[in-house]
């Protein structure tokens, strides 16, 4: 579950003192249909090829620790080009960062749907992250800007209600397609969708405003970005290796090694930066804003864990095609929607202390019953189960996030959401790459059994009414 709604920092422009809008004109309502068809792409890509993970890997006859990488790419290249999005849409403008960001997933999108081997349908998926990474946080920047500190709120909790729909329809619309469409449909059918938002957001999105002239224009962190992004992307690597070679294959051993020399050797220049680095490491100092952090990293780890692994046991043991599969697999998005908005209104008031601690147990116990159930378990009696396991997420999402913003100043609030995001989307790269590791020895829903602790453990940690 990704902190999507919330990964950007939101420039609000001060609208006539005079009269300020306050409802929601013809033009505005047009602007966020077009902004809002193109960020679902990268809403719902996020876990449409979690169904067809299977399918992949007889197409190419690729083993699990190569095909994983379609998942594991596009979430570390969505999670880690967030930052990039922020310094592109005040370098460049949003508009024009916006309409690169369609173009390039559009492409990545006909490119997958042409790969001629793993490795170039990996390569194009992550070009395809790239791009989603670019469209999620512009398009909360410029509707903000447009809708004005009037209307802000409203329409931002709207756009916000939607992020949580991904794991309910992606799997469904992937199951749909590969039942009765080659496997290309599932990348192919964004086109259609992202040439639409592309032409109505051409036409209906103001110019872009001019750059601001202040000497503390926001300043790209390359030296972060060489060394941050690499790191866990090596770690992934070494993790996703071990699932065929064992821990002490050499390539497992460089992999993990080079990730963590790298993430190391970030942590030393991110604590020596003086401008802003790419994640800000001194946060960790607070008690709240680190018991946060870790829960969304988890809860990441643990959600897409689970959305990778179930597709595989429902058609690799159970026998089930794809369509079933979508199917069941919605009702674990079902139970974060209904969890998320009912969390998030209930942590005003009591905070998140009493709330992820629960959520932590729901989904470990979730995946118990999931680790239990093995091959005879009724597939009926696991959907209120599975719905019980997403709640559990949302009881743990909403709550971290909100306490992350009453955790820090006002000022490290573009540093705080950039690491719950990029922390939140490693989280799922890195519990994917483990899931794989385990499901070698049926092991797999026991990863989820395992984090739950640590789960309760965040929760528990957090400051009271945090």
């Amino acid at each position: 579950m990704s902190a999507d709604s919330m990964n950007t920092t939101v420039q609000i422009e001060p609208e006539s003192a005079a009269e300020p809008p306050t409802r929601f004109d013809r033009r505005l309502l047009a602007t966020v249909g077009a902004m809002v068809i193109g960020a679902i792409m990268a809403i719902f890509d996020a876990t449409i090829v979690n169904v067809a993970v299977d399918t992949l890997g007889r197409r190419f006859e690729a083993p699990l620790s190569s095909i994983e990488w379609v998942a594991t790419g596009y979430l570390l290249a969505f999670a880690l080009t967030v930052p990039v999005s922020g310094w592109a849409a005040e370098r460049f403008g949003g508009k024009r960062v916006w309409l690169a960001g369609l173009a390039i997933f559009l492409a990545g999108s006909l490119l997958s749907a042409f790969s001629w081997s793993v490795g170039a349908l990996i390569a194009f998926r992550v070009l395809q992250g790239v791009g989603g990474a670019l469209l999620e946080p512009t398009m909360l920047t410029i509707l903000a800007r447009l809708a004005g500190p009037q209307r802000a709120g409203r329409l931002l909790g709207v756009i916000g209600s939607l992020i949580p729909l991904g794991p309910v329809f992606g799997p469904m619309l992937g199951g749909l397609l590969l039942a009765h469409l080659p496997w290309q449909w599932i990348f192919l059918v964004n086109l259609p969708i992202g040439l639409a938002a592309m032409i109505l957001s051409a036409r209906l999105l103001p110019a872009d405003p001019p750059a601001s002239t202040s000497p503390e224009r926001a300043r790209l962190d390359v030296r972060g970005l060489l060394l941050l992004p690499p790191g866990f992307a090596a770690v992934v690597y070494g993790l996703s290796q071990a699932s065929a070679d064992g821990f002490a294959h050499p390539r497992v051993l460089i992999g993990l090694g080079a990730g963590a020399a790298l993430l190391i050797a970030y942590v030393v220049h991110a604590l020596r930066a003086t401008g802003t680095p790419l994640l800000d490491v001194r946060l960790f100092a607070s008690r709240g804003f680190t018991a946060s952090v870790v829960s969304m990293f988890l809860v990441g780890a643990m959600l897409f864990s689970l959305l990778f692994a179930l597709p595989l046991h429902f058609q690799q043991t159970r026998g089930l095609g794809v369509l079933q599969t979508g199917l069941l697999l919605a009702p674990v998005g079902v139970g974060a929607f209904l969890g998320m908005p009912f969390a998030g209104r209930l942590s005003d008031r009591i905070g998140a202390r009493p709330l992820v601690p629960v959520g932590g147990l729901l989904a470990g116990a979730g995946g118990l019953v999931f680790a239990l159930a093995g091959t005879h378990a009724p597939i009926a009696a696991l959907v209120p189960v599975a719905v019980v396991t997403g709640f559990g997420f949302g009881l743990i999402g909403a709550p971290s996030m909100s306490a992350v913003y009453r955790s820090v100043p006002a000022a490290s609030v573009p540093s705080a959401t950039g690491a719950i995001y990029i922390l939140n989307q490693v989280g799922a790269a890195l519990g994917v790459a483990v899931i794989a590791l385990l499901l070698h020895s049926g092991a797999g829903f026991w990863w989820l059994v395992a984090l739950a602790p640590l789960v309760v453990a965040a929760g528990l940690a957090q400051p009271k009414r945090a």
